[in-house]
């Protein structure tokens, strides 16, 4: 039992999403929690999400729309708290909100929403939230978690990592999930930016001249593919075709776009036949934005009337535009990176309870995982989901 001076069961340290749904649900339960962040707010990663709107789910969500370094681990936490729960939570609150595309839901209002409604059934637990304090140490001994912040020394049976990964670093996002579960004895997966825009150089910095064009494409690394809009920007590629790829890219790949996914098999050499006297150029401009068109053109190489093209030519033109080969040489990096690929093992954590199974008492939820999802709404589920399966293994044994 608790002492006087061990008022709580357990301490969340990380005032974001993960954070807060771990409390929000380790109180409801009867649980005394603390949240302490070093942050002046709580949740700002979810206010400035979805363009302020905060994209707080995706109706899509499957263990297959997350990477981690054991695939099946996710199955557990997602299958329990569902898209639609967390949907009748925002309903509860009265938040209105809408469906974009690929099964993506966001508020009509604000993100603000969220995060007033995350604290609000954080106090229906009676959870206590510091915030604006930097974390001290942190130890632990006889079943007890020790921590220290602002000056003040707090113990519980319990102890939640919830601080996130280290892409965003303006919003205060750093590695000390990571340097925390080292200390503790726990795995960590390399971590590495994701959901990032790719930069190039060499011959492919000839596209810088097309900076801020988009097009809908199929982006393809290996055999992973997305089909969304790609963005050429003055130092690589963007868009969310180019987010999703670069969570799976790795260093020395190539990234290949199909810039007329839409087109049928053999359509130059249908439109030589239908259209003899028609130019490459003038076709492209009939799909594409019409400097990305002279731009492709101008490297295709191909002048002149079509009729007066050889087949094998037009057969290899076509080819490139479905597969056109980049060689990414980094990306933008953590500052410009929605989340992280890697972070505590998974083969550290029970996949039911997100405890760390050498280190009764610890937990890890989030984006400190090894769990990343897809753009668009996939990332926020995690977080609901690892931090309600946390909230509720609290205090249970």
């Amino acid at each position: 039992m608790s002492g006087p001076a061990d008022p709580f069961d357990a301490i969340v340290l990380g005032a974001g999403g993960a954070g807060l749904m771990c409390a929000a649900a380790a109180g409801q339960r009867g649980k005394r929690v603390l949240v302490l962040d070093h942050a002046d707010q709580p949740g700002k990663k979810i206010l400035i999400s979805g363009g302020g709107r905060c994209n707080f789910t995706n109706i899509h969500t499957a263990p297959d729309r997350y990477l981690s370094a054991n695939p099946h681990f996710a199955k557990s936490a997602l299958g329990r708290y569902t898209p639609s729960d967390f949907l009748a939570l925002v309903e509860r609150h009265g938040i209105a909100w809408h469906e974009k595309t690929l099964g993506q839901l966001f508020c009509d209002q604000s993100a603000r929403q969220i995060v007033a409604m995350l604290l609000a059934e954080c106090e229906a637990g009676g959870v206590t939230i510091r915030l604006g304090h930097a974390l001290g140490p942190i130890t632990h001994a006889d079943g007890r978690f020790s921590v220290t912040h602002g000056g003040r020394t707090v113990e519980a049976p319990a102890l939640v990592i919830a601080t996130g990964g280290p892409s965003i670093p303006k919003l205060g996002a750093t590695g000390f999930a990571y340097d925390l579960a080292r200390q503790f004895g726990l795995k960590v997966v390399e971590p590495r930016p994701a959901l990032v825009p790719l930069t190039l150089g060499g011959e492919d910095m000839l596209f810088r001249e097309l900076s801020g064009v988009s097009t809908p494409v199929i982006a393809r690394h290996g055999k992973t593919a997305f089909r969304e809009a790609a963005l050429l920007t003055h130092r690589g590629l963007s868009g969310p075709a180019i987010l999703q790829i670069s969570s799976y890219w790795r260093h020395g790949g190539e990234v290949a776009l199909d810039f007329l996914p839409d087109m049928p098999a053999n359509w130059l050499a249908q439109a030589k036949r239908g259209k003899p006297r028609a130019s490459l150029v003038s076709l492209l401009r009939a799909s594409l934005p019409a400097r990305l068109a002279d731009a492709l053109a101008e490297r295709l190489a191909l002048p002149g009337d079509l009729g007066n093209i050889a087949d094998r030519k037009l057969e290899e033109a076509q080819r490139r535009l479905a597969s056109w080969s980049f060689t990414p040489n980094g990306t933008e990096g953590f500052a410009k990176a929605e989340v992280t690929v890697g972070g505590i093992s998974t083969a550290e954590l029970s996949s039911r309870t997100m405890e760390a199974r050498r280190v009764p008492g610890l937990y890890a939820i989030g984006e400190a995982v090894d769990v990343t999802g897809w753009l668009g709404g996939y990332n926020f589920q995690w977080a609901w989901a690892s931090g309600w399966a946390a909230g509720q293994a609290i205090g249970e044994g």
